[in-house]
């Protein structure tokens, strides 16, 4: 059994899509309402890591505080940030995926895909009707 953990939020289509995708590869991951349940600081740290990117990057403005705490200065450090996201989980962009392939930040979500060992079993539309695996279970080029 392949062992897949999301950070989702029901409320986040791309957040849905990821995890729709996971499910169509016949995985059942551990689903973290990471808003109900946020990561410790030490957690989020080595995901911040294993996904190879800088806390900047997974920081979400949308809908989320971003502009009030002045986060878009650019002079505030790494921790800062991070001291930023552990305050307001909001502020966490989904979803992150952690698989035995690594950990991604799976925005668009058909990201997820370079993350799952197992191949998608049916065809796949995104919410939004854009057709992502066809039916014999390949990626479509868009």
């Amino acid at each position: 059994m392949t062992d897949i953990v999301i950070y989702h939020n029901p409320e986040c289509g791309t957040s849905r899509n990821a995890l729709a995708m996971i499910r169509n590869a016949g995985i059942e991951p551990h689903v973290v309402e990471y808003l109900k349940t946020p990561p410790s600081r030490g957690l989020l740290e080595s995901l911040i890591e294993r996904a190879g990117i800088a806390p900047r990057a997974l920081l979400r403005e949308k809908g989320t505080p971003y502009a009030q705490l002045g986060l878009d200065d650019v002079d505030l450090s790494d921790v800062q940030l991070i001291d930023a996201m552990m305050a307001h989980p909001i502020l966490i962009n989904r979803p992150l995926v952690v698989s035995p392939l690594g950990v991604k930040l799976c925005r668009p979500s058909e990201a997820v895909l370079d993350l799952l060992p197992e191949a998608q079993r049916a065809a796949f539309a995104k919410e939004d009707g854009e057709q992502i695996v066809d039916a014999a279970g390949n990626r479509v080029a868009n």
